[in-house]
């Protein structure tokens, strides 16, 4: 019996016995691969799984996975069945919440493009439900990663925001307190859609400022979502 070259899905030989059983698997790896989802990845401990369910096997899998480090493990018919993935697979890793895409060698998350020798470019996207605090500004966690050239930010008003004497407000960083919009609105579902004038990049973690155009913040909450650029080196040699 011979595999398919993609997905390794089992063909059925000639006058063979128990075609159903053949056919079966074949469906199961389709099923996994044609829309691949990953629980998890770099798991060295099969689990208690459903059928359809596909993990990703990390270096020293051990019991029914022992030998199948960096295959792609699909839970069907009962058993696990293997894939080895090849570069430009592309998924999603169920845990993460991240697409992923493999290079021939591992997954990587939020690939855009990756060189024949290993180096990323990632697109991504940070985002967080910030609670307003009282006063004239409010500052989030670092929500913008060490290293990051951030291509926007934008929010939505998920509680309406209230004060007094306050207006609209403002989002930028710290210097820059308008650098993402100012003038925004404070009712539910308000936004906001900044763009960085020229690209930026915070070689520190870095925080959002929400400020006040005039008054004071009583309360609101605000969903905020940092569009932003990394890059990675080449593999070591």
């Amino acid at each position: 019996m011979t595999d398919t070259y993609n997905f390794q899905m089992p063909l059925i030989d000639a006058a063979q016995a128990q075609k159903h059983v053949t056919i079966n698997e074949a469906l199961a790896r389709a099923d996994a691969a044609v829309q691949l989802r990953l629980v998890a990845r770099n798991v060295t401990v099969p689990p208690a799984a459903v059928d359809g369910a596909a993990y990703g096997v990390g270096v020293g899998g051990v019991d029914d996975w022992s030998g199948h480090d960096g295959s792609v493990a699909v839970y069907a018919n009962g058993g696990w069945v293997f894939m080895v993935p090849k570069a430009g697979w592309r998924g999603w890793d169920e845990s993460a919440g991240v697409p992923i895409v493999h290079d021939g060698t591992d997954w990587r998350s939020d690939a855009v493009s990756i060189s024949a020798g290993g180096a990323v470019t990632r697109w991504r996207i940070a985002e967080i439900d910030h609670v307003i605090g009282a006063g004239a500004t409010s500052t989030t966690i670092n929500i913008i990663p060490a290293n990051a050239q951030v291509v926007g930010v934008t929010g939505r008003v998920i509680s309406a925001i209230t004060g007094t004497g306050i207006g609209s407000w403002s989002l930028g960083v710290a210097g820059a307190v308008n650098r993402y919009g100012s003038g925004l609105g404070l009712g539910l579902n308000s936004y906001a859609k900044g763009r960085s004038g020229q690209p930026q990049t915070y070689y520190a973690a870095t925080p959002l400022l929400l400020s006040a155009d005039a008054g004071s913040f009583g309360a609101g909450t605000v969903r905020l979502c940092v569009h932003y650029v990394e890059i990675s080196e080449p593999y070591a040699v």
